[in-house]
């Protein structure tokens, strides 16, 4: 028999369609079509001219190219907990409830294996962002998969969750505002969540990479507020949505100590660190978002315009969409002219037909998990005259398809 060097755990790594995706884009631009890309949730925009000094800076210091080490600097570490308190009045301890991480995506990749043996349980959402699972497959842990439906304004029903599940879990994954759904939880809820996972001494893991990008005077919350909560949870936050630093690889985790100690451990064998002036740009940004002129920082301005003007422009061509509260996404129901019938397109069809035929690149609800299936997630990382132009293909696209149907 031929060895083949691909493990089989990669096949249930990430999601395929991400990669499809990619290829329809690159069908369609190989086509001659005038591409909007709607897809990746990658900010368009770029940090504020004083985080790219502090950048530009640093990176021509000599001392700066040795191994930075795994915790993150003191100063790094230091800004965090002042972050933490002045943003969300929360107290951490710098020297054990913090870590730095390269992108909150490196930690929630780690995670299950620091904190898990193989064969344990984990309860994530569905949808979810692909890494949560994808993480899982990695470090042999098995999901169990905690519906977000519709009829429960895509909330999560904590009740639902069998008492053996909870018995067996080792840790439940959620996040608020969410990535593929915009949904918010608020203190009672992560009250209720805390009193569970105590009962049953589950660790949470709050994913709140998007806490900067609420709407409508929504300012999203830490479950870390929850007094007592960092005794069970831990949280994820992210420099790359909040600040546009996404190419920078910065982000924290904050909570539970053991837990916390648990991925610094791992990471100690896996990387030495953040790069340092990496870490000094993540220093001012907490400066400028923490100064009187913080505001004019805030990532949630921006992207609430662009929602406004996507969600009414979809509405003039037919197409109602749910209004999200907060993140930099539209998860939206493929239209019922399509949804229904003998010959009902499935969100695959959808996004693929929109890319081929009007050149507007959206991800297929299915990309998160079977409860995506029917959806679509649009992003909002383009200006919004290029939105409105996206809407207006997509209206013409829906009606010529309805059409053909009928």
């Amino acid at each position: 028999m031929k060895r083949t060097w691909r493990a089989d755990k990669l096949s249930h790594v990430g999601s395929s369609i991400f990669a499809e995706v990619a290829q329809w884009r690159a069908e369609s631009v190989q086509a001659g079509m005038d591409l909007i890309d709607l897809s990746i949730g990658s900010p368009d925009q770029g940090p504020s001219l004083a985080i790219r000094e502090a950048l530009a800076g640093e990176v021509l210091k000599e001392d700066q190219y040795r191994y930075p080490g795994t915790r993150g600097s003191e100063e790094f570490r230091q800004h965090v907990v002042a972050w933490m308190e002045h943003r969300f009045g929360v107290k951490v301890n710098p020297a054990t409830q913090t870590l730095a991480l390269m992108g909150s995506q490196d930690g929630l990749a780690h995670l299950a294996q620091a904190v898990c043996n193989p064969g344990d349980v984990a309860i994530v959402p569905n949808p979810g962002y692909p890494i949560y699972a994808g993480a899982l497959a990695i470090a042999g842990v098995k999901p169990w998969y905690l519906p977000l439906k519709e009829e429960n304004d895509f909330l999560p029903d904590l009740d639902s969750i069998p008492d053996e599940v909870w018995a067996e879990a080792s840790f439940i994954l959620l996040n608020f505002p969410g990535n593929p759904i915009a949904v918010s939880a608020d203190l009672d809820f992560f009250e209720k969540l805390v009193a569970l996972a105590r009962k049953w001494n589950v660790l949470i893991v709050h994913d709140l990479a998007y806490s900067e990008m609420g709407f409508d005077g929504y300012r999203p919350i830490s479950i870390l507020q929850v007094p007592g909560a960092d005794d069970i949870a831990v949280e994820f936050h992210s420099f790359s949505k909040s600040f546009n630093m996404a190419g920078c690889r910065i982000a924290f985790l904050v909570g539970n100590e053991e837990a916390v100690g648990a991925l610094r451990d791992l990471k100690n064998n896996i990387d030495f660190g953040v790069f340092m002036p990496v870490q000094k740009a993540a220093v001012t940004a907490i400066q400028q978002a923490m100064s009187s002129t913080g505001d004019a920082l805030y990532a949630g301005t921006l992207y609430e315009h662009r929602r406004d003007v996507l969600v009414e422009a979809l509405a003039a061509e037919g197409w109602h969409v749910h209004k999200p509260k907060a993140t930099m996404f539209v998860w939206a129901r493929i239209p019922d002219t399509l949804r229904t019938g003998a010959d009902a397109w499935t969100s695959r069809r959808f996004a693929r037909e929109l890319l081929l035929s009007a050149g507007v690149a959206v991800i297929p609800g299915d990309a998160f998990g079977s409860e995506g299936e029917g959806y679509v997630r649009i992003a909002l990382v383009q200006d919004e005259e290029k939105l409105r132009e996206a809407a207006r293909r997509i209206g013409r696209f829906i009606r010529e398809a309805a059409g053909s149907e009928g």
